[in-house]
């Protein structure tokens, strides 16, 4: 009978839930975003198990030789025995002295033998990581890192040396990747098949001790998987403590879960205001609807209907007006997200996409309801309660 006064009312539900589904599609893909860039350039995710290869006896430190030792098959059986873990490795460090045939005077790098888990491994500039291939082979391969690759090249581009021959500690290995470049990147860095990492670094007397190194699938599941990797490590081990040290980033996986909670409920909040002014509307359509059919609500009760049939009528209405709203408003709001988030790209170079999950939708279904529910609600026992008598000798 209101088609444009009822139109304006759903309009108001249609911006309130593009706005939420917007923000929830927009929020998850930054969010998304951000936990990708945590995995891969911090060690947030990370669990380290480090050997303590020397214990400290009145006021010295002692060598110990009987300090755990992880082998190659132990990342697989952790991946395997504690839920959570998304990847594990082993990993071994130490210095080496590299060159090239006919190149500068060698350079001391950072070692690292690796045997990689089911990770992709770092960003790259040319080639490929090492592969488990590579770790379970002992292949005769390297990975330089972008600073040692431009030391060596003498001038030349650092992606030049992909597939060129380096001696690390006087032994031949190919070079099959060049990492990116990192901000700040100040050491020269190597990295090598696990299996013969000890060949590529300068001796010592001491043994060197694997790191085992696990990653969980997400930041907030850091706790969980050390726990686990605590029980692991009892059947694995035994007595292991006091000679092997755990090792989290605690504090800052703390600050990480504080401020994406932080953001979810800061973008729930604006969706709040946006739903809540749509509510107000609908609520005084119902009520305009309730003075003009005082009438009719009238005639209905003194033909039968009871104060749940018109409470049931009264609601139905509100309930529909915010469906019909929130379906145009889901549309709008995806349609906003991947415009927002293609933006985000052009102007940032961040790869952010918008991510709208199942979720997303029973999410803004649900508070279309609810709000339709919540704001109908008065004006309905408005209606109901009216006397029949009075209502149909209203004017």
């Amino acid at each position: 009978m209101n088609p444009m006064r009822t139109g304006l009312s759903t309009l108001g539900i249609v911006i309130g839930v593009a706005a939420l589904v917007a923000v929830l599609a927009v929020g998850d893909g930054v969010e998304r975003y951000a936990r990708q860039q945590i995995e891969r350039t911090t060690d947030l995710q990370a669990v380290v198990l480090t050997p303590q290869t020397s214990h400290l006896m009145d006021g010295l430190l002692v060598p110990d030789t009987a300090f755990p030792k992880f082998t190659a098959s132990d990342p697989a059986a952790l991946r395997t025995a504690v839920p959570g873990v998304a990847d594990a490795s082993l990993h071994l460090s130490g210095t080496g002295l590299v060159t090239t045939p006919g190149g500068p005077p060698p350079r001391a790098a950072l070692v690292s033998g690796i045997a990689p888990g089911i990770s992709v491994g770092p960003s790259l500039l040319a080639g490929r990581f090492i592969t488990a291939a590579d770790a379970r082979d002992s292949a005769a391969v390297a990975v330089l890192s972008h600073r040692l690759a431009l030391e060596l090249a003498a001038g030349a581009a650092a992606s030049s040396l992909v597939g060129d021959t380096v001696y690390v500690q006087a032994r031949p290995r190919l070079v099959v990747g060049i990492l990116a470049e990192r901000p700040g990147e100040t050491e020269l860095g190597l990295t090598v098949p696990f299996g013969g990492a000890v060949t590529a670094m300068v001796p010592v007397a001491m043994p060197r001790a694997p790191v085992l190194v696990v990653h969980a699938g997400r930041v907030e599941d850091v706790a969980v998987v050390k726990a686990g990797v605590e029980r692991w490590l009892d059947a694995r081990f035994g007595a292991w403590r006091g000679r092997l040290a755990i090792g989290t980033r605690e504090n800052r996986v703390s600050q990480a879960q504080q401020g994406i909670l932080i953001f979810k409920l800061l973008m729930g909040a604006i969706t709040g205001i946006s739903l809540l002014v749509g509510g107000i509307g609908i609520m005084n359509v119902l009520l305009a609807s309730v003075a003009e059919r005082t009438r009719e609500i009238g005639v209905r009760k003194a033909t039968g209907a009871s104060d749940r049939d018109i409470l049931v009528q009264f609601l139905a209405e509100s309930v529909a007006i915010t469906a019909a709203g929130s379906a145009v408003g889901t549309a709008l709001g995806l349609a906003g997200a991947f415009g927002v988030t293609g933006l985000m790209r052009a102007k940032t170079q961040a790869v952010v996409f918008a991510a709208f999950t199942p979720g997303t939708l029973v999410l803004a279904a649900g508070a279309a309801i609810f709000v339709g529910m919540a704001f109908g609600i008065y004006p309905a026992l408005r209606a109901a309660r009216l006397s029949p008598v009075d209502a149909i000798r209203y004017e």
